[in-house]
This record gives structure tokens, sequence and C-alpha cells, in this order.
């Protein structure tokens, strides 16, 4: 008997290697198109690292003319949470990132190299599994788990590293007529591949952003099928990545030490080896300390904290494109009205440690795109985002006429507003524009350098009294609070106030506070000019009326 009866036996109706070769041919690309895949489980919530990886798969095969895909690593099925599929899908979709193929539902799929669930293609995996056991390069493996503990209990005792491997892989010695006498019996038992590898012997490796690297070989007889007939994720990813005709793997540096099995792999099956790309993870500063970003601990390592808070998805890619290429920022700089994509992005310019996560400069972001919308985009959005999060809030856009109005205060111009970084904050920062929000609070009145009582008084009655007029335009406007302030004993200009300290108490910008002050019972608010465009006269009276009280 030989192996070939063997893998016959254990796999009876697996079809030849060669109809899977013909099935999943090479790809007709152009030259230098290089072909990534993201490939998450559904065993938790999407990471924002995994967003990353994707974002960055998909930027360099976008670049190339070639294919980004979604393979949904599904094998750890005890592990699999309920809509994990439909969660990956929707993060994608929401942050303009749907895969070229692959996955696009739960149950539904694009392109001609699936099934894109590892789940369904249980046969596929088999027919190559068959194929080692026929070469004498994988075996049956009879161990229960209670004698694999047992391996391993005597290993950490005699302080040696803990493996199947060497003395220590016992069914690996059993000959073909033992191997089927066993399975003959009943007995249950797994696939290992039969490792060629010493770990006295060293492997040189290049990736693509680490630079060279070096490792002790493989070893290891590691499973490849397991009981149930699926297969381990060493194993299905080389066969995957083999036949979807991936050119790059781009995948987190955990996976770095896996890289001399994975090699192995490819190797001993006689596939052609895809370039490796380990990117490093995410990290927060915690007290001065750097660690990854944490699923128990950061509320921000979640993809849907971004949709919740209402953080714009450009603005998201925009950063995890600012840390994945430190040039990013500069281009960015350079070219402010430019689309993401034309940013020329590069694997090798990918940092070799984890850059931090930087809220603050996340939300500034957020700012900057929020800053380029038209009030119909940002009318649009926030609609959007407060109807699954913020009622109060949608009620408040309810009379779109009016919302536009007030969205496009300071908005299309050279220097547009930069006061909204989310959606979240849409709500606070135009409350006070709504006048059954800002009577119904008790207001604060901050009014800084002028605080007397009877010169605000002064103030706001001169204004409305003698020089308060609708139709002026905004230089007649500001002309007119200038003269207001030269009435009231203050200088008509900064300039001048700081040339002549001691002179006045007070400066036209002084002035201009009161009244914004009394108006929106804020010191920071976009254009005052327009604000009033918007009240009117008889709400900007009723406004001063209650400030005066």
């Amino acid at each position: 008997m030989d192996y070939k009866d063997l893998a016959n036996l254990i796999f009876p109706n697996a079809k030849d290697i060669s109809y899977y070769e013909e099935k999943y041919p090479e790809r007709n690309l152009p030259e230098g198109a290089i072909v990534t895949r993201f490939a998450p489980s559904p065993t938790g919530f999407m990471h924002i690292g995994g967003l990353y990886q994707a974002l960055v798969a998909k930027q360099v095969a976008k670049k190339t003319g070639g294919v980004f895909f979604l393979r949904v690593e599904d094998t750890d099925q005890k592990r699999e949470i309920e809509n994990g599929v439909t969660d990956i899908v929707t993060s994608l979709k929401d942050f303009d990132m749907a895969p070229d193929e692959g996955m696009i539902t739960d149950s539904q799929e694009i392109g001609n190299y699936g099934p894109y669930k590892q789940s369904l293609r249980k046969e596929i995996y088999q027919a190559y599994a068959k194929y080692l056991i026929e070469q004498g390069k994988a075996y049956p493996c009879f161990c229960t788990p209670e004698e694999g503990e047992e391996i391993r209990a005597k290993q950490e005792a005699a302080k040696i590293r803990p493996g199947y491997y060497g003395v220590w892989a016992k069914c690996r010695n059993y000959t073909v007529e033992e191997m089927i006498q066993k399975i003959k019996n009943g007995e249950n038992y797994i696939i290992r591949f039969k490792s060629p590898g010493r770990e006295d012997r060293k492997i040189k490796h290049k990736d693509v952003i680490k630079g060279n690297v070096d490792f002790p070989e493989n070893d290891l007889d590691i499973v490849i099928i397991k009981a149930d007939g699926l297969p381990t994720y060493h194993f299905a990813h080389a066969v995957d990545d083999h036949l979807m005709r991936t050119t790059h793997v781009i995948r987190s540096d955990e996976w770095l030490s896996s890289v001399p099995l994975h090699l192995q792999l490819f190797h001993e099956l006689g596939f052609k080896t895809p370039k490796y790309a380990h990117i490093s993870p995410i990290m927060k500063n915690d007290n001065g300390n750097k660690r990854k970003l944490s699923k128990r601990k950061d509320p921000e390592a979640a993809v849907s904290y971004y949709e919740e808070e209402g953080i714009p998805a450009l603005a998201v890619k925009e950063y995890l494109l600012n840390i994945a290429n430190s040039t990013f920022e500069n281009w960015r700089r350079a070219n402010p009205n430019k689309p993401m994509d034309e940013f020329e992005f590069q694997l090798s310019k990918m940092s070799v440690s984890g850059a931090l996560f930087d809220m603050i400069k996340l939300l500034d972001i957020g700012k900057t795109v929020i800053s380029k919308m038209t009030a119909e985009e940002v009318y649009a959005k926030s609609l959007e985002w407060a109807k699954k999060h913020d009622a109060e809030l949608e009620e408040m856009l309810k009379d779109k006429e009016y919302a536009l109005k007030v969205f496009g205060i300071e908005r299309g111009n050279q220097k547009p507003r930069k006061d909204i970084s989310k959606w979240s904050d849409v709500k606070e920062n135009i409350e006070y524009m709504y006048d059954d929000k800002f009577y119904s609070k008790k207001q604060d009145y901050p009014y800084q350098v002028i605080s007397d009582k009877k010169d605000i008084e002064k103030i706001l009655r001169l204004y409305i009294e003698k020089y308060y007029n609708e139709e002026d335009d905004k230089q007649t406007w500001f002309n007119k609070i200038k003269s207001l302030a030269g009435e009231m004993g203050y200088a008509e200009e900064v300039k001048v106030f700081k040339e002549n300290p001691g002179m006045y108490k007070a400066h036209v910008g002084d002035v201009s506070t009161v009244l914004r002050v009394a108006l929106t019972s804020r010191t920071n608010t976009p254009d005052m000019y327009e604000i009033m465009k918007i009240l009117g006269k008889e709400r900007i009276i009723k406004r001063f009326e209650r400030a005066i009280k």
C-alpha cells in the first residue's frame, strides 16, 4: 500500500487539484497589477485596525489597476458571532471601501474566484490536503486532546519548546499500513502537515514593510484539517491566496512569526509565494506607555464608534492614510482639494513601529472635511446621523429651509467655518440659532473686557436705536460697530488701542463681543453679520432685551 491508497481512503471524493488550477486561472490584469485581500474572521466587532489594513490593501490594488477582494475566514465556527459578516461588509460600505470582488452581503458575492467564504470551500481544501498526503507531505494524526496535553506537560517539565515536532510527533512515523488500519478501526484523526524543516536552520525573508528578517525554519507538524473537516487558518490562507491569485498579503504584524510556516506551505504545495507586507498595529499612549488599541479598554477601537459619534468616513480614511504614510500630510497641504486616491501611496513608506492614535488630530481632519462641504451636504449628513442617534436634533432640522440658512453661514468662502468636527457636534453648535433652545436654557453671558452692566445696556440699546439697519452690507455694518465703539469712548481700531495703552478701556472687538454674547450667549460663533441676517430685527431686539434683564 502507498500514500495514494491512504489519500483515497481519507478523501475518496476529493477532486484532483488540476480541476481547481484550471477553474481559477491566472488573472488577466495589466503588468504590475497588484491583487490584495481583506480577510477578516467574523468573530468580533470590526476593529479600526482591520479598517486600516483594508484601506491600505485597497489603495495598493487601486493604484496599479489590480483587484481588492473581501474573503471571510469563518472556519472557526465556535467563535463566530451573530451578524459578524454583515458588520464587516457594512463597515467597508460605510467607508466607501466596498471590494471589487468577494462578499457584498452576508450571503451574496461577486467575482469568479469564489466562494469567498472559507466555510464554503471545504472540498477545495480537502483536494489539496489529499494532494499533500499523496506526496507523503501530510498524514493523519490519531493523538487525542488528552495525549496532546500530556506531550505539552512533558515538554514544559523538561523546559523545552512546546509543540508537535521531531520525536514528539509520534503519529508521523506510522507506516501507511498502520495508518490505514487505524482509520478502518474507526479511530478519530485530524490531518497534519509533515514539516521538512529544522529549527537549527535559518530562513531569510524580505518583508515589503519590515525589510529583511530572518527566522528559524518551521519544524512543527501543524494541523491543516481539523476533526470537523474544515482547515486551519494556516492551510486555508495558503490555498486561497494561491487560487485567488493574491500577489500581496497585507496583514497585521502579529502574523510575522508565522512567515516561516507559510513560506514552507507554499513551497511544499508547489505554489508561487505572494509578497508579504506586515502592518504595525495602531498604538495608544497610556500614561506615557505605548500599547495596542484595545477592544476592551478603548471605545475608538471599534469601527462602529466612528459612526455613532458621527465622525465623517472621509475624515477617518484621511487620518488612517496619514498614519500609513507620513508623506500624506504634506501632500494634502499642497493639494487641499484633490481626492485622496490621487496620493501616491507606498507600502515601503509605512512605519516599521506602530503609529500612535491621536483623536485630536482625527477631529481636526473632521473639521477640515466638513468645512469643504456645502450647506446641503452638511444638512443631509446631519439629518441622516440624527435619525439614528439624536431625535432632538432631527426635530430641529425639520425646517430644512431655515437649517440650510444656518449651515450656510461662513460656508463656501475662502476661509470656511471649522466649528464642526463630527455630526454629534452639530446640535451644540447650532442650537443658539433656535429660539426654543435659546430661551429654554439659563444663559451665562461671558462679556469679557466690557463687563459694566450700564455700559453693556447702553451698547445694546444704542446699536438697535441708532446703528442697526437690515439693509446694510457687511462693510457698512462693521463700520457702524466702529462708530458705536467711538461714541462709547472706546478705540475704533484694535491697532489704535494697542498703540495707546491706558488711553482706552476697550476697543471695537470688545464691543463686537458684547453684541455677540448678548445675541448667542457665546464668545465664539461663526460670522456675526450672517447670524444677524438670519435672526432678523425682531429676534435680535428680543435677545438683547433678555440680556439687559
